[in-house]
């Protein structure tokens, strides 16, 4: 926000009717006056609020203090669902952590449907306590989008 810190380190967007780093110059999502809405978690406001805006990710705005408190009970953008950060270090650890954990013979061969909530698309996986990964980006922010089911040779 250009109240925040030097006129030059930032850049006005328009669409977004918002002034950011010039570090985000091409590189967010554009969503339409987006600080004309209120904080998600803490109901205020973000456009005249003092406390500088942290922008997700999914383009969502958040202020960087209730951001930082989030990133204390979880990843995900409260609005949409997509991860607030890269997480794709921690992916690679729950790969290793799902390839470490056997299921119990009930649930080997269950396959369940899926719904990333970060590239929005849905599959067909195999069924895990741990976390069942999209097929598409790879990511464990998934949600189950249907039962489980036994595959069509074992039913």
């Amino acid at each position: 926000l250009l109240r925040i810190g030097p006129k030059e380190d930032f850049f006005h967007c328009s669409k977004c009717n918002l002034c950011l780093s010039l570090s985000l110059r091409g590189q967010h999502k554009c969503i339409e006056n987006v600080s004309r809405q209120d904080c998600p978690i803490c109901l205020e406001d973000i456009h005249t609020s003092r406390v500088g805006a942290h922008v997700l990710p999914c383009g969502h705005l958040l202020h960087r203090t209730c951001y930082e408190d989030m990133l204390k009970e979880g990843y995900r953008c409260p609005l949409c669902m997509h991860s607030a950060l890269d997480m794709t270090r921690y992916w690679r650890q729950l790969d290793d952590e799902v390839a470490q954990t056997p299921m119990p013979t009930e649930y080997q061969n269950m396959m369940v449907e899926i719904l990333c909530n970060d590239c929005n698309v849905r599959s067909t996986v195999q069924f895990h306590l741990l976390g069942m990964k999209c097929k598409n980006c790879e990511s464990y922010n998934t949600a189950q989008d249907g039962r489980c089911r036994q595959p069509l040779e074992e039913q």
